[in-house]
C-alpha cells in the first residue's frame, strides 16, 4: 500500500489527477492507497468517493511541514527551518484532527509555507498515524548531518506524541542515492534499538516513470525558473512514480517488514465521510429561532428598506417566497445568514464589496438582506 502519495492538489508540485492514481493502483492489483497532499486536503472528498468506485480503500492523509514554533516569524534560520512529516487518519476522529492541524498550519503558522509544530501535534494527535517522511523529514535530516543520537531522540519524541503503535520510520526506495542509503541504514538501526517500526514509502509525485521530466517542468513554473537553470530545486534524481507492489517488494526484500507494515497501517485506517449531507456552520441564533424563520424575518425587513414608499407587490412577494422555499428545501438558510452577516459588516466598515457571482449572489433574497 502506497502511504505517501501526492496528487495535483499538491499545487505546482505533483502531477497526478486522483483518478489516474486510482486507475494505476487498480491495475497493480492494490486494494488501498493513501492521499497525502502537501499542507492540504482539497482532494480528500473526491479521493474518497472515487476510490469507492474503484473498489479501493481510501486512506486520508496529508504531508505537513513541522517547525519549532509556528507562531515565530522573525526571519531567523530557525524560523525558516521546516521538516516534513506524513500524517494519516486512522478514524473519523483522526480525520477531524487532520483538518484542524491543516487549518491552524495555514492560518496561524504560515510563514513561506504552512507550518505546524509539535505542540499542535500533541494537541491533535488522537486518531492519527505519523510517518517520519522522506529525506526532508526531521529524523532523516539529522541522519544525513551525521547526528545519529539526535535522530534517535527525535524518533522517540514523535513516538511519544503519537503513541507506541502510531509512529513509523519511513524508508525510501531510492537505493541509488547516497543520502537515502545512509538514511535507510540509520532508520533501521533506530528501529532495532527502539522498537519503532519501519515502513516503505515512495513520496509519489507522478504515476509513470516517464512523467519525471514533466513534473520537473512543473517545479520550474512554481519556482519561476528555467529548465536550463543549474541552481534550482529539482527531484529528477529520484524516481517518484507510483511503483508496483512487486517492485517495492524486490527493493525491500532484505527488510520485508517494511512492506508488511504498509498493509498493517492500511488495515487500521478506516475513515467514513458522510456524503450527500451539508456540513455548513450554523449561524448563532436565540433559543427557539430557526435559521429559516430568521432569514424570512430579515427579508421582511428588507422589503420595507428597499421599498420604503410602498407595499411590496404580489410579484415581489411571490419571488421572495419562492426563493425562501428553495433555500429552506436545500438547507442553506444558515449559509445566507452567514454571508449577509460578513457582507453587511464589510459595508458598514468601509470594506469594498463586489457584486458577487452566481444565482445566490443575484437572488432577490440576497438583495433584500444586504
Amino acid at each position: 500500500t502506497h502511504l505517501h502519495v501526492h496528487s495535483h492538489y499538491s499545487l505546482l508540485t505533483a502531477l497526478p489527477k486522483i483518478e489516474e492514481l486510482l486507475a494505476q493502483a487498480k491495475e497493480y492489483g492494490m486494494t488501498s492507497i493513501a492521499l497525502t497532499d502537501t499542507s492540504a486536503m482539497y482532494g480528500a472528498v473526491e479521493f474518497y468517493s472515487k476510490a469507492k468506485e474503484y473498489g479501493i480503500k481510501a486512506i486520508i492523509g496529508t504531508e505537513i511541514y513541522v517547525c519549532k514554533d509556528l507562531t515565530s516569524k522573525n526571519n531567523t534560520s530557525e524560523d525558516r527551518r521546516r521538516t516534513q512529516l506524513v500524517l494519516l487518519a486512522k478514524n473519523d476522529r483522526g480525520y477531524k484532527n487532520l483538518m484542524k492541524i491543516i487549518s491552524v498550519a495555514q492560518l496561524d503558522g504560515f510563514y513561506y509555507k504552512a507550518r505546524a509544530d509539535k505542540k499542535l501535534l500533541r494537541q491533535y494527535h488522537d486518531g492519527l498515524i505519523a510517518l517520519s517522511g522522506s529525506l526532508q523529514g526531521e529524523i532523516p535530516s539529522e541522519i544525513v548531518y551525521g547526528n545519529y543520537e539526535r535522530a534517535k531522540a527525535i524518533a522517540l519524541e514523535y513516538q511519544d506524541i503519537f503513541g507506541k503503535d502510531n509512529f513509523y520510520l519511513e524508508l525510501g526506495p531510492h537505493t541509488e542515492n547516497e543520502n537515502q542509503i545512509a538514511v535507510n541504514q540509520g532508520l533501521v538501526q533506530i528501529s532495532q534499538e527502539t522498537g519503532i517500526p519501519v515502513v516503505a514509502a515512495v513520496d509519489v509525485h507522478y504515476v509513470k516513470k516517464e512523467h519525471a521530466e514533466t513534473q520537473d517542468i512543473l517545479l520550474c513554473i512554481r519556482d519561476n525558473k528555467k529548465v536550463t537553470d543549474h541552481e534550482r530545486f529539482s527531484m529528477k534524481e529520484f524516481d517518484l512514480s507510483l511503483r508496483s507492489g512487486e517492485e517495492m517488494a524486490e527493493i525491500f526484500k532484505d527488510i520485508p517488514e517494511a512492506i508488511t507494515n504498509t498493509g498493517k497501517i492500511a488495515d487500521v485506517c478506516n475513515v467514513t465521510i458522510q456524503m450527500g449531507e451539508n456540513h455548513l456552520p450554523e449561524f448563532p441564533l436565540p433559543p427557539g429561532v430557526t435559521a429559516d424563520s430568521a432569514l424570512r424575518e430579515l427579508c421582511e425587513i428588507g422589503l420595507k428598506k428597499r421599498y420604503p414608499d410602498r407595499e411590496a407587490t404580489a410579484v415581489e412577494r411571490e419571488r421572495m417566497d419562492y426563493e425562501l422555499s428553495v433555500i429552506e428545501k436545500m438547507g442553506f438558510a444558515s449559509y445566507f445568514l452567514i454571508v449577509q452577516d460578513f457582507t453587511n459588516w464589510a459595508k458598514d466598515n468601509g470594506v469594498i464589496v463586489g457584486p458577487g457571482r452566481g444565482s445566490a449572489a443575484g437572488s432577490f433574497v440576497a438583495y433584500l438582506t444586504r
